[in-house]
């Protein structure tokens, strides 16, 4: 959420601070994190922060943002390439997302955004990147019902994924783990 004005530098060091923000509430989420923590990792001052954003929730909300378009970009991954049909733009968008969610931090990051809901800025924060990726993935799928399926399979993956339930050798983890032929 650049303020007003701000500089390339600024806007560089704001995407620092974003990728650090994301590490850091992705393990101790938004009330578990202090700004000091995401300050270090991101090699900054915590007064640095705040010149950047206004306050916590300001920030775990920019970080939701930040997500959001590594989902998006993710998802749109080979539509530039021009026109293709739904099943390989799906196809596509498969490998994406697949590839993106083998970032444990993103993972554990939406996770806890999801959690931290209860604070209005973040609550329209987390609203506005599941609407991204609802319009993203309607205009890939065509209908509402698929938008479903492909949420749900989605976050069955997600769970799956920072489960390691791939690697576990049990009848339920086997029955949760996506095969390569499900929706997602």
């Amino acid at each position: 959420m650049p303020a007003p004005g701000s500089s390339d530098k600024s806007d560089q060091r704001r995407q620092v601070v974003l990728q650090a923000a994301v590490t850091c509430f992705a393990r101790k989420g938004f009330y578990g994190t202090t700004t000091a923590e995401i300050a270090e990792r991101a090699g900054i001052s915590q007064p640095y922060i705040y010149r950047l954003f206004a306050d916590k929730a300001t920030l775990f909300a920019g970080a939701v943002l930040h997500v959001s378009d590594l989902i998006t970009a993710a998802l749109s991954t080979g539509a530039e390439d021009g026109p293709r049909t739904p099943q390989a733009a799906m196809q596509a968008a498969r490998s994406g997302y697949r590839e993106l969610i083998q970032n444990r931090d993103v993972m554990r990051f939406l996770m806890h955004a999801n959690c931290a809901a209860e604070e209005p800025l973040i609550a329209e924060a987390v609203r506005s990147c599941y609407a991204r990726q609802v319009t993203l993935a309607r205009d890939l799928l065509g209908d509402d019902e698929a938008v479903r399926q492909w949420l749900g399979a989605g976050m069955l993956e997600n769970v799956t994924v920072m489960l390691n339930l791939a690697d576990v050798e049990e009848s339920w983890a086997r029955t949760m783990t996506p095969r390569q032929e499900q929706p997602l």
